[in-house]
């Protein structure tokens, strides 16, 4: 299933007339999959990807690190959990969960990374926040960790392990229209570069609201928008 930036940008507008909410909602690509075995390792979806216009969200990076890297997780990092203080977080899983809900990204010291997974693992696991080699979050006891903070803050993990279906933000809805449809472009791309049959294995492709419906990107909705546009054009020019 091919798709241009105009399909995603006209799809995105449609997206848009969805009921306005107290908040600021994300936009998400939602792309179900076919054809495709999951228990085979070659047919999961699972790599990062960096958004060129960014995510819309500030990212909250926590550090989980021996006292070697305090002192960078203490200026770049939005917190840190000391190796020291690990047993506290095994003891008391409600504290691990808080810690999971208050950040987007960990960041893991190499060295300490079996001891990393044993306290955290039951909890980050399952919510997909491990420290991820394929983000570069595991580094090793001397890493430089502003920058890579500073490329947290655009990447986005785009994964179908078990079901076969992908949703992930591509930004929110305060962003342009063409930025994200920019967005949505390079995930999709990259998509179907690591599909075994490429476009063959995309069933369809929508853009959502937090809290709206679904929106097929195809040529139908940016026909259907531009139709809407002309009859705007025309009860304006009545007036």
């Amino acid at each position: 299933m091919a798709i241009t930036k105009d399909d995603v940008a006209a799809a995105i507008v449609a997206a848009r007339k969805s009921r306005k909410r107290g908040f600021v909602q994300s936009v998400d690509l939602v792309v179900p999959l076919i054809g495709l075995d999951l228990k085979k390792p070659e047919h999961q979806v699972d790599f990062f990807i960096d958004l060129p216009n960014g995510s819309g969200k500030k990212m909250k990076v926590c550090a989980l690190i021996g006292p070697e890297l305090q002192p960078e997780a203490k200026s770049a990092c939005d917190g840190m959990v000391l190796q020291e203080d690990f047993p506290n977080y095994g003891k008391n899983k409600k504290l691990t969960r808080k810690l999971v809900r208050q950040y987007d990204f960990f960041i893991g010291q190499a060295n300490i990374m079996p001891q990393i997974a044993s306290t955290f693992g039951r909890v980050l696991g399952p919510k997909g926040k491990m420290p991820n080699p394929k983000a570069g979050c595991i580094v090793p006891p001397k890493a430089a960790l502003k920058p890579l903070v500073e490329k947290l803050q655009s990447i986005v993990h785009v994964t179908a392990k078990t079901v076969p279906i992908v949703q992930c933000k591509v930004g929110n809805e305060s962003m342009s229209d063409d930025a994200l449809a920019a967005n949505v472009i390079v995930i999709y791309d990259q998509l179907i570069h690591v599909l075994p049959a490429s476009e063959q294995n995309v069933k369809a492709a929508f853009v959502k609201l937090t809290m709206g419906v679904p929106v097929g990107i195809t040529s139908s909705a940016k026909a259907a928008v531009a139709t809407t546009r002309k009859a705007t054009a025309k009860k304006a020019a009545k007036k």
